[in-house]
């Protein structure tokens, strides 16, 4: 059964991994610093676009980078995506075994044909979420982060059930998770571990067992020496933007306009289950339920004493809501921070689907409902894909259309539905639990949703790609790169050249001007106009008819999409920069922005 989970979990995650390009806006970044770790041997402090980045910590730079060390990439990886992409992948793979081992090893519902089904349901629950789906496939941390925290509590968990087993693989992974996205990993672990002891009436057992003052000191030695050594060469800087801005800061203000009220990983919670979520809220509500006996009760019960390897669902319905709590509690809120969650929800929907029973009936039955609504929303897309409206994207419903690849979606989901509805139609349940409309939800993905993503990326990633080739024909000498408008990362990753990135504003313009003459970095050097006489600019095509980039007489060396590649006479760009200074207008430049790239 794990060589069928990992063989699914290949095609999910490893098929066409690097058949598009980056997805803009924050992958180029992170897949930028890794190349650069990989081709300057410098992997102590990840540096992106001249500028050290100090956001994140190093083991998803590390791993990326040792994907860029494979010699050829110029042949095998000419998008730059399958090492950039591949620790995402592998990291939900190992996530999606990690839960099959646990449920085969230890199963929470009669043996048989049902244990293994339930297994593999609750790898492909959690490997069919759609945040799974979408982040297992782009090269950020989260999918690590969420790996390392997923197998590290499971370990834990394991420790508890089986007594004999060693703990101390739990507390070494979990160092790997900090060295991933830092301290909000150890809070993660913490309450899921703290909610489960009390869940239990065990706290002091569950102490004992997981012997977390050794366990911590051996966290702190996988993951403490990068901190040390990064205060110890950055200083200061490095201190107030990792600890001051990306974790104090975004867990007590919001920043980067990330407002959200608080009750937003609700919906969350739902739409990253789909079309599961009635069986994930039934878990939930059954969970509560339990805690709520066991704390009316006087002494412990003794399940909970003796049968200590049932105690999964209890366990991950505790690791989800101390990620719910703690997410909702903090000030800035994404989507991906309900990454870490979905493991636990994968649990919570296949043992709620193996319970069997008319409450887990109509919980499979209210899913079907799901299936066949998705599945009538995706039948009429010719009604609704004209509606798109996205300026980037503008030929994006033309060819969606055309493709046809919305109705073969449509077509999979309803085979789902199908499934679905043969699973419902007798009160007992079937021993293969969700297995079969899950795996027609694996087709939708290989034959609808990995196209769309190649389609999406021709029309909106290409431009981008190609005017970066078009920059790498063009340039003369030491001649410096801007792009204003419409902000591209990816520019800088696929020109390897430092970019000067500004806005659209007339402010925008009067930085540029200044920057040029001004601005110190890596690969960059400040220089005049008499010295440098020309500067290449990318910009998009709304932007370029805004009034203060007009009368410039540019040289249009190229065009891709809504992108133009302009050569700029720097003598007319700092006249036009003295003319909107004399107006009122500043340089804002030299303010701090915590993530300037």
């Amino acid at each position: 059964m794990l060589g069928l989970i990992l063989v699914l979990g290949i095609a999910l995650f490893l098929w066409q991994l690097g058949a598009t390009g980056l997805v803009d806006e924050t992958p180029p970044l992170f897949a930028a610093s890794a190349r650069a770790m990989a081709e300057t041997g410098q992997w102590l402090i990840p540096h992106v676009n001249g500028l050290p980045r100090y956001d994140k910590p190093p083991l998803i730079y590390w791993l990326m980078g040792v994907g860029y060390m494979i010699p050829g990439q110029e042949q095998w990886n000419p998008l730059g995506t399958w090492a950039a992409r591949l620790p995402s992948a592998l990291s939900v793979i190992a996530v999606m075994l990690s839960l099959g081992y646990t449920l085969l090893r230890w199963p929470q519902s009669s043996g048989g044909l049902r244990s293994v089904s339930t297994a593999l349901g609750a790898a492909l629950a959690f490997a069919l979420s759609p945040l799974i789906l979408l982040w297992g496939r782009i090269a950020v941390s989260d999918a690590l982060l969420t790996g390392c925290l997923a197998v590290s509590l499971l370990l834990f968990w394991q420790s508890w059930a089986e007594p004999r087993r060693a703990v101390w693989p739990a507390w070494i992974v979990l160092g790997l998770a900090v060295l991933t996205k830092g301290p909000v990993a150890l809070a993660l672990a913490a309450l899921t571990l703290l909610g489960f002891g009390l869940n239990q009436r065990r706290l002091g057992a569950l102490w004992r067992r997981l012997r977390p003052l050794p366990g911590l000191a051996l966290t702190a030695l996988v993951a403490l020496p990068w901190y040390l050594a990064a205060l110890a060469m950055e200083g200061e800087p490095f201190w107030a933007s990792f600890f001051g801005y990306h974790n104090l800061q975004r867990f007590t203000s919001v920043v980067n306009q990330h407002l959200q009220p608080w009750w937003y990983f609700a919906p969350v919670l739902l739409l990253a289950s789909l079309p599961f979520s009635p069986l994930l809220l039934l878990s939930l509500f059954r969970a509560l339920g339990r805690c709520w006996h066991r704390w009316r009760e006087q002494v412990p019960p003794a399940a909970a004493l003796l049968e200590p390897a049932g105690s999964l669902a209890s366990y991950a319905a505790c690791w989800l809501l101390a990620v719910l709590i703690f997410f909702t509690l903090a000030a800035t809120k994404l989507p991906s921070y309900w990454l870490p969650a979905t493991p636990a929800a994968g649990l919570l929907i296949a043992l709620t689907a193996a319970e069997g029973g008319r409450a887990s009936r109509w919980a499979l039955g209210a899913s079907v409902a799901l299936m066949a609504a998705l599945t009538l929303v995706l039948a009429l897309s010719p009604s609704w894909i004209p509606l798109i409206n996205d300026p980037e994207m503008p030929t994006l419903p033309a060819e969606l259309l055309a493709s046809g690849l919305v109705l073969r979606a449509a077509v999979c989901y309803a085979l789902a539905t199908l499934a679905g509805l043969w699973l419902c139609w007798t009160p007992k349940p079937r021993p293969w639990g969700l297995v079969p409309a899950q795996l027609a939800l694996v087709l939708f993905h290989l034959l609808a949703v990995l196209p769309m993503w190649n389609l999406g990326d021709r029309v909106r990633g290409l431009p981008v790609r190609t005017v970066a080739q078009q920059v790498r024909l063009q340039r003369l000498g030491a001649e410096p790169l801007a792009m204003v408008g419409i902000l591209k990362p990816s520019l800088h990753y696929y020109t390897r050249q430092v970019v000067l990135y500004e806005g659209i504003s007339r402010t925008a313009l009067v930085n540029l001007a200044d920057r040029l003459e001004r601005e110190h970095r890596l690969g960059l050097s400040p220089s005049s106009a008499e010295v440098q006489p020309t500067v290449l600019v990318v910009i998009d095509q709304g932007t370029a008819r805004k009034p203060h980039w007009q009368g410039l007489a540019p040289v249009e060396l190229g065009r891709s999409g809504l992108y133009r590649l302009w050569r700029l006479d720097r003598g007319r760009l700092q006249r036009r920069a003295a003319e909107l200074r004399a107006a009122g207008v500043a340089p804002t430049w030299q303010l701090p922005v915590p993530e300037r790239y």
